[in-house]
């Protein structure tokens, strides 16, 4: 860490900025991790496409499907690969309160810069705000690294604006990964952004949110380096022209890509989306590799609907 825990919140809003991907794993074909895979996939996300920092071991890079000591191992891998190229962000979510903690202090030993804890299912309705202001308390108490929140609909609930404002003033949070609805994230960058930097993983949302709720942050999902090549960074163009003031400018680059996002979106199976996307970067050049047991892998037909797909969506490879 290249900052003091005091100093988390101030260090987070200066360098926690720009677009931030979340990473796939490559698994070979018999389900070990493609370490010499990650690390080209790693050199070219950070390097040839600019992304500035990587979500690593989240639910797009199957940390459900991963031992702990292979969740560890990503951390380190990731932190080798980066280098002073970018920024880390280390998923330590589990249900399992020692999990997060161990995975946390890990992350906080091999030098990432911050992790992301997301809220934990809960089998119970009553009481959930005191619960997870505890829960998010502890880790705070407990690590000095900077944290990310994380609220999705996969846990079960999601957090309120007015609960995350709360859990805004605690020490070392410094960001969080809204999936809601606009008006929710919304609300709490009104309420928050003071303290947190506030963000969503939806790319067709990124542009409206840098030009009409002044974010700098976007955190996180695969788009960044699905829509891009080295050839073709638009994603990246219209951020820059964005952040910059050139609305105009950054509007027609992003509109440009809408036969891509099309031909990305329109081919996924809903029940197959990592197998997808893996292909997808197959596609692309990059290491894609296999889903690991029991998620699906793609047919021969859903390739080649893929592939025609993207073959005509007018991204330069």
């Amino acid at each position: 860490m290249e900052y003091r825990r005091s100093d988390a919140k101030s260090y987070a809003m200066e360098h926690m900025k720009g677009i931030w991907a979340a990473a796939l794993l490559p698994f070979t074909e018999d389900h070990r991790i493609d370490e010499d895979g990650f690390r080209e996939n790693i050199r070219h996300w950070t390097q040839d496409l600019g992304i500035e920092g990587l979500f690593i071991s989240g639910k797009q890079g199957e940390f459900f499907s991963m031992s702990i000591e292979e969740r560890k191992r990503t951390f380190e891998l990731a932190v080798e690969a980066t280098g002073d190229h970018g920024h880390t962000i280390m998923s330590c979510s589990d249900q399992n309160f020692d999990v997060v903690l161990d995975l946390a202090r890990h992350a906080e030993n091999v030098g990432a810069d911050y992790i992301v804890v997301h809220a934990p299912a809960l089998h119970f309705f009553k009481e959930q705000d005191e619960t997870l202001m505890r829960y998010y308390g502890k880790i705070s108490e407990s690590v000095d690294i900077g944290i990310a929140l994380w609220s999705h609909p996969a846990s079960g609930y999601l957090m309120s604006p007015e609960l995350c404002n709360r859990l805004a003033d605690l020490e070392n949070v410094v960001a969080i990964k809204y999936s809601v609805d606009r008006s929710m994230y919304a609300e709490l960058t009104e309420l928050a952004s003071d303290r947190i930097q506030v963000s969503t993983a939806a790319e067709p949302e990124w542009l409206d949110n840098i030009l009409e709720l002044n974010w700098k942050l976007y955190l996180c999902s695969s788009p960044p380096f699905l829509l891009q090549s080295a050839k073709d960074r638009r994603m990246h163009d219209y951020t820059q022209a964005a952040l910059a003031g050139r609305a105009d400018e950054a509007k027609a680059i992003s509109a440009s890509l809408d036969p891509v996002r099309n031909a990305l979106w329109g081919t996924r199976p809903a029940e197959k989306p990592h197998s997808h996307q893996k292909y997808w970067q197959d596609l692309l050049g990059q290491v894609g590799g296999h889903v690991r047991f029991p998620l699906l892998e793609l047919t021969d037909e859903e390739k080649a609907v893929t592939r025609e797909a993207f073959e005509a969506c007018g991204l330069q490879v």
